[in-house]
Order: C-alpha cells, then structure tokens, then sequence
C-alpha cells in the first residue's frame, strides 16, 4: 500500500545524512512509500579575492556522486524500494522545504558537516522542522552509530 507522498530524505556525505537515509529506506518498507534523496551543492562563496578554481572542480558531479553511491548501498540492502535521487543547486534548508510539498515526510540528520558551521548558518534540520509543508523526522544517531 502506497502512503499519498514519497518520504524525502536530504543528504550531505555526513554520517548522520547516511544513517537519516538508511532510517527513510526502512521507513519505506514498512509503509510502502517511495523515498527521495535530495542533495544540494553550491559554488564556494568568497568573500573578497577568490582563489582560482581548480580545473575539473564540479561540485554538482560529487554530490551526486556522494548521493548514488549512498543510495546504491542503502539500494542493495533493500532492493524492492524504489529511490530516486535529485541534486539541486542551493542551499539545503530552503530546497529540502520546496521538496517537502506533497511528501509525506521529511528526514534530516541532526549534524551535518559541523557544528561550527551549523552556528554560522543555521540548523538546517530547525529550518526544515519549522518551515516543512509536512511532517518531519530529525534522525539522531547514538555514538555508536557514529
């Protein structure tokens, strides 16, 4: 039995996003849904000179890169879920907001690639709990999940 929406699932290359994604997959099980696993990139942000960009940097290709060998590996462990993948350009906080419109749940990591970071731009998961168009799991992992 299909639920009304596919579960979304944002995804960074951190651990908490992989273990955030393994819980969406089993979700998907139990409940029928399709999963869909969002990444975001963007181009590094200067703030005065710029050093130059190294020649092949495609950051669009490595997080889909990071995105499908994720899934590829949740995949195999359940092969009867369908999950699509999506890499978008932005921020994660607003394009995981766009992509909850018409999911039937939004999953995040608690942590993404630092805390020091998380203090400088936001939570990326609080964004997402407050502002989602549908409900939404904040997966922690316990340290020996780590």
């Amino acid at each position: 039995m299909k639920t009304t929406g596919p579960i979304v699932v944002g995804y960074d290359g951190s651990d908490s996003a992989a273990a955030a994604l393994r819980w969406a997959v089993t979700q998907a099980v139990l409940s029928g849904a399709d999963v869909e696993a969002v990444s975001t990139w963007e181009w590094p942000a200067s703030f005065g000179w710029a050093g130059p960009i190294p020649a092949g940097y495609d950051p669009e290709a490595d997080a889909r890169r990071l995105l499908e060998e994720a899934v590829a590996e949740v995949g195999a462990e359940h092969p009867g879920v369908t999950v699509r993948t999506t890499v978008t350009e932005g921020h994660p906080a607003p394009v995981l907001i766009e992509a909850s419109k018409g999911a039937s749940l939004l999953v995040v990591g608690s942590r993404g690639h630092g805390e020091f970071t998380g203090m400088l731009l936001g939570s990326v998961s609080g964004h997402c709990a407050t502002h989602a168009h549908c409900p939404v799991l904040v997966h922690r992992t316990d340290a020996n999940e780590r």
